[in-house]
């Protein structure tokens, strides 16, 4: 799937707030997902997933690191992404179904931190890119 110009104007924009606070914002995605939907936290059974924990901000400066550098190859995202949907796929095993979760929760926070930038074009930017990044790490599942 390829993106317009307007489409990845508003992605590379709105990645450059994120790259600013990884961290921040993916540990806050990241206890929005387990609070609204707790069987996610299944997966993450080896790390502390209680409010504020070391361990939510590193996984989630990960998640959203990935994204940083995903958008920074709009053009070739599978590749990009490639050794994630492996590890995704075949070593981690999770539901495909929460990347689509997760997903819904870093739309939240990013509404929530920009409300000014985060208008309808840049809200359906996101959320095409995030289905996108979606669907690669879960390419590998077939």
């Amino acid at each position: 799937m390829s993106f317009s110009d307007a489409e990845k104007a508003a992605i590379v924009s709105m990645i450059g707030k994120v790259a600013a606070n990884p961290g921040g914002y993916g540990s806050e995605a990241l206890e929005r997902l387990f609070l609204g939907f707790p069987q996610t936290k299944t997966y993450f059974n080896h790390i502390d997933v209680s409010h504020g924990s070391a361990d939510v901000r590193t996984h989630g400066g990960k998640v959203l690191g990935a994204l940083v550098e995903a958008a920074k190859h709009l053009d070739d995202m599978e590749g990009t992404l490639s050794q994630l949907s492996d590890l995704h796929a075949y070593n981690l095993m999770v539901d495909p179904g929460n990347f689509k979760l997760l997903s819904h929760c870093i739309l939240v926070v990013l509404a929530c931190h920009f409300p000014a930038e985060f208008d309808a074009c840049t809200h359906a930017a996101f959320d095409k890119y995030l289905a996108v990044v979606s669907a690669i790490l879960t390419s590998k599942y077939r």
